[in-house]
C-alpha cells in the first residue's frame, strides 16, 4: 500500500505522531487486521522497530491487540482518535484552569500582588500608557479597564465585534449597571445585527455609520483599536489621559 509522503507528513502533525507511528497506524487503518511482519511490509518500517511503535500506538489508543495467534493488531477508527484527544485537550484545559484559579488563594499571589501595588515603583495608572497586541490579550485589558469604571462607559464598535463576544459584554455591562456607570454604546453594521445585539445586552444602542472601535472610560482613559475587524492580528493603544479622552468622548456625541 502506497501512502502519499504529504499524507504521512500532515497525518503525524495533526495527531502529533512520531514518523514510524503515522506510517504504521496508516498501515494498519489500510490493512485492517496485520501482524507485526505485515505490517513492516506494508508501512516499511524496520521490523526491528515494529513491535515497539505498535506498543507504543497501543499505549496511545490509536491500535489494539486482536486476540489469537499469531498476535495481531487493529488500527483504531480515525473518528475514534479525533475524540479521544479531543476529550483528553479538554481535560487538559479544565485542569489547567482549575490550577491557575487555585493559585490566587496562596500567599505568593499575595506577595506578587502587594509588590505590584505598594512595591518599591508602584505602578501608577496615571504614568502608563501601552500598545497592546494579540486579540485575547486586548480583550482581557478591555474588561478591567471597563470594570473599573466608576460614572461613566462609551462604547463604540461593531455588532459583529460584540456578538462575538457576547458573553463578556454581557457580564461585564452587568457589573457596570449594578454599579450605577453610565453606559453609552454605539454600533455600525447590520441594522438587525445591532438590534438583536442591543436586545441581548438589554442596553439601548444607538446605530452609527461609523468604522471605529474605541472605549472611554470616565472620560479618562481610552482604548482604540488600530486594527480593522477581521485582521490577521489585533492592535490597540490605550491612553490614560482625560483631556485626550474628554475631548475624544466630545467629538463622538457630536458626531451621533
Amino acid at each position: 500500500m502506497l501512502v502519499k509522503q504529504e499524507l504521512v507528513n500532515k497525518i503525524k502533525e495533526y495527531f502529533e505522531l512520531n514518523i514510524y507511528e503515522t506510517k504504521v497506524w496508516l498501515a494498519l487503518l489500510g490493512k485492517g487486521t496485520a501482524s507485526a511482519g505485515e505490517i513492516a511490509s506494508i508501512s516499511g518500517v524496520p521490523r526491528s522497530r515494529t513491535y515497539d511503535v505498535l506498543e507504543s500506538l497501543e499505549k496511545k489508543g490509536f491500535a489494539i491487540v486482536k486476540l489469537g495467534k499469531p498476535v495481531k493488531y487493529l488500527g483504531v477508527k480515525p473518528k475514534v482518535i479525533l475524540e479521544k484527544l479531543k476529550n483528553n485537550v479538554r481535560k487538559e484545559a479544565e485542569d489547567k484552569i482549575g490550577s491557575l484559579s487555585k493559585i490566587r488563594e496562596t500567599n505568593e499571589f499575595s506577595e506578587l500582588e502587594e509588590l505590584y501595588n505598594v512595591g518599591i515603583n508602584p505602578v501608577k495608572r496615571e504614568d502608563v500608557s501601552a500598545a497592546l497586541k494579540g486579540r485575547s490579550n486586548i480583550t482581557n485589558y478591555l474588561r478591567e479597564i471597563l470594570e473599573n469604571a466608576t460614572k461613566e462607559v462609551i462604547i463604540c464598535t461593531n455588532a459583529e465585534e460584540v456578538k462575538a463576544k457576547m458573553g463578556i459584554f454581557i457580564q461585564t455591562l452587568e457589573i457596570l449597571k449594578n454599579s450605577n456607570v453610565k453606559i453609552k454604546i454605539a454600533l455600525s453594521g447590520d441594522k438587525t445585527l445591532v438590534d438583536q445585539v442591543s436586545s441581548k445586552l438589554k442596553t439601548k444602542v444607538t446605530p452609527v455609520n461609523l468604522d471605529a472601535k474605541f472605549f472611554i472610560i470616565d472620560r479618562k482613559e481610552i482604548l482604540f483599536y488600530l486594527s480593522k475587524t477581521g485582521s490577521k492580528e489585533d492592535n490597540a493603544i490605550w491612553l490614560n489621559s482625560p483631556f485626550f479622552s474628554e475631548a475624544f468622548a466630545s467629538l463622538f456625541e457630536k458626531a451621533l
